[in-house]
C-alpha cells in the first residue's frame, strides 16, 4: 500500500502515466474488512485493478497481463513461494517490459552469497542473474535492510520490551539498516521517476544503519529505561537453527548475525544523497513504542 499511495501521487504530476495494481479477484471481491479497506482506498486513489493471480496464472498469461505497461514492481514478497520471484521475472522478460523492478525489497543478496542460512536468498540471486543475463528489458533492485517495524516484533526476539534487553544478533557492534515500509514507498516511487531513467543498477535506501548496542542506548533515551545488552553469537544461532531448520525467523537471525550485506552507510543511501527525509531508529521508537 505504500508503494501504491506514492506512486499514485507522483502519477499526478506527469502526463499520461496511468497506475494499476494486480489483485486476486477473492480480495477484489472480499467482504473482510481490512481488505475491502484498501480495495476503497485503491480504487479512491485512481488505480485501475486488474484481476490475476500470481500463483495460478502461467508465466505467457502473467506476461500478457503485464504487457500493457512499461513498468513492474513486485511487492509479493515472499508469501507467494519460493519460486513464484523467478516466475514473474520471467513473466516481466516474456512481456518484454521497458523496465522490471522484482521483490528485492531486503539485503544485499550478492555480497550474502549462495548458501547462507536464509535459503530463499538463493532465489533472490537467480532472478538477478536472469535479470543481469539479458538486455531487453532493463531492472532495478531497490535495497532496504530489514523493514524497521521488524525489528521490535516480539516474535524476532531482538528487542525484549518486557525483559527490558535488547538481544544483539552476532554481536553489539553489528550493524543492520532499518527502513520503514512508508519511506519505501515514497523513495520507490522517487526512484520510478526519477530524471534520469534509472535502470540497471542497485539502489540502496537507508532509514538508519546502526549497531546492536545503539539501538539498546536509543530505547533507552526514548522510552527513559535501561536496557540490557546481551549478544547471540553466530554459533549459538546456527546451532538452534540445526534444531529447527524450517524455522524462518532463526535462519534470518543466523543470517543477520553474520551481518555480511545487511548494513550500508546511510551517507551512501539514495534518499541521503537526494536530502530525502526518512525516518530514523530513534523516530521510529518515539513514535510506536513510547508508553
Amino acid at each position: 500500500m505504500p508503494v501504491l499511495r506514492n506512486l499514485a501521487h507522483k502519477a499526478k504530476t506527469h502526463d499520461g502515466t496511468t497506475v494499476g495494481v494486480l489483485l486476486r479477484a477473492a480480495t477484489i471481491d472480499s467482504i473482510d474488512p481490512v481488505k475491502m479497506r484498501d480495495v476503497a482506498e485503491i480504487r479512491a486513489l485512481g488505480i485501475e485493478i486488474v484481476a490475476g493471480d500470481i500463483l495460478a496464472a502461467s508465466i505467457s498469461e502473467l506476461a500478457a497481463i503485464f504487457a500493457p505497461y512499461d513498468t513492474v514492481i513486485g511487492c509479493a514478497g515472499f508469501s507467494a513461494g519460493r519460486n513464484t520471484p523467478m516466475k514473474l521475472a520471467k513473466a516481466a522478460l516474456e512481456a518484454k517490459l521497458k523496465r522490471y523492478f522484482p521483490w528485492q525489497f531486503g539485503v544485499d543478496f550478492d555480497v550474502i552469497g549462495r548458501g547462507s542460512p536464509q535459503d530463499l536468498f538463493d532465489a533472490q540471486i537467480d532472478v538477478r542473474e536472469l535479470l543481469r543475463g539479458q538486455d531487453k528489458t532493463d531492472w532495478v533492485v531497490i535495497s532496504t535492510g530489514m523493514f524497521t517495524s521488524f525489528l521490535f516484533e516480539p516474535v524476532f526476539k531482538v528487542v525484549d520490551l518486557e525483559k527490558n534487553a535488547v538481544n544483539a544478533l552476532g554481536s553489539l557492534d553489528t550493524e543492520v539498516t532499518l527502513t520503514t515500509p512508508d519511506d519505501i514507498g515514497a523513495l520507490t516511487a522517487e526512484v520510478v521517476f526519477a530524471h534520469p531513467t534509472i535502470r540497471n543498477e542497485i539502489v540502496y535506501l537507508a532509514g538508519d544503519t546502526v549497531t546492536y548496542g545503539e539501538v539498546a542506548d536509543k530505547l533507552k533515551t526514548v522510552l527513559g529505561r535501561s536496557f540490557a545488552k546481551r549478544e547471540w553469537l553466530v554459533p549459538q544461532l546456527k546451532s538452534e537453527l540445526a534444531l529447527d531448520p524450517d524455522n524462518h525467523i532463526k535462519k534470518y537471525r543466523a543470517v543477520f548475525a553474520e551481518g555480511r550485506g545487511v548494513a550500508w552507510p546511510k551517507r551512501d543511501s539514495f534518499n541521503e544523497r537526494n536530502g530525502i527525509k526518512v525516518t530514523t531508529a530513534a523516530e521510529w521508537i518515539r513514535e510506536n513504542l513510547r508508553f
